[in-house]
């Protein structure tokens, strides 16, 4: 993960393209460094988000396995979204200031609810976004239980959660996930030009409005996270999420049984 800064705007590229971005705990650890410490430096006043390479980011990287509970030797699922992704969900949620997202390609599973998780998000058109967890059998996570639902309402929420299917920039604008929509060659001198002026504007104000909307839109962000942890805990034990890793490996569909 880079970190720049200048001219009040803090960038934070996820860098590793050749991935597509996807997550790991080393990169999650990263992150979260610097979304809980650099970026709350009193001299950045707005926070810029994208990805290097071809995509925002595709989510866990399922090739890295999760370190082993002691207790049972199966995933530590649970400990790697508290102590790892959550707190980067909920660090951008509480950074008193403004965070801009630009989603440069596919945004999914956990990219897609890092996206979600800024204040105002850029997409470009070729971009899209999906609750990808459904095919191996998981849950969404990272707070996109709750970020969904508040943007684009009930139906659109099961549509995403429980189909896993893709959702192209321009229909994300139509639903209300994005702020706008944009070519690719435009996106990041868009991007910029968004967090330039949110870096000049009235810092203290911007944080009194996302305070206020954080308690209006998501009151108990702590508690979903951590029934978020819960269920994906569970869930990472289950037959069906170790047929859905092992179809995803061999590029086949997965047989699940429901156990």
């Amino acid at each position: 993960v880079l970190w720049e800064q200048s001219e009040g705007v803090g960038r934070i590229t996820l860098n590793r393209p050749e991935t597509l971005n996807a997550w790991t705990a080393a990169f999650g650890g990263e992150l979260k460094q610097i979304v809980t410490e650099e970026a709350t430096d009193p001299s950045i006043r707005a926070v810029l988000l994208t990805g290097a390479g071809r995509g925002f980011s595709s989510g866990a990287d399922l090739k890295a396995s999760f370190e082993p509970n002691p207790d049972d030797n199966m995933p530590d699922v649970r400990r790697e979204l508290r102590e790892v992704y959550h707190p980067v969900i909920a660090g951008i949620r509480r950074l008193e200031k403004p965070v801009v997202a630009a989603v440069n390609g596919p945004a999914v599973g956990i990219g897609c609810s890092l996206a979600l998780a800024c204040d105002l998000v850029l997409s470009a058109e070729s971009a899209f976004f999906g609750l990808a967890f459904v095919n191996i059998g998981l849950m969404p996570d990272g707070g996109s239980t709750l970020f969904v639902p508040v943007a684009v309402g009930k139906a659109r929420a099961f549509q995403m959660a429980l189909l896993g299917e893709r959702v192209p920039a321009p229909r994300a604008l139509e639903w209300g996930l994005v702020n706008y929509v944009h070519p690719e060659d435009r996106l990041m001198p868009e991007a910029e030009a968004l967090a330039e002026r949110l870096a000049s504007g009235p810092t203290r104000s911007y944080a009194s409005s996302k305070r206020a909307l954080n308690q209006m839109l998501y009151p108990d962000l702590d508690g979903q996270l951590d029934l978020e942890a819960e269920l994906q805990h569970a869930l990472a034990r289950t037959r069906d999420f170790t047929e859905g890793v092992a179809a995803f490996a061999e590029k086949r569909e997965p047989a699940f049984e429901g156990s």
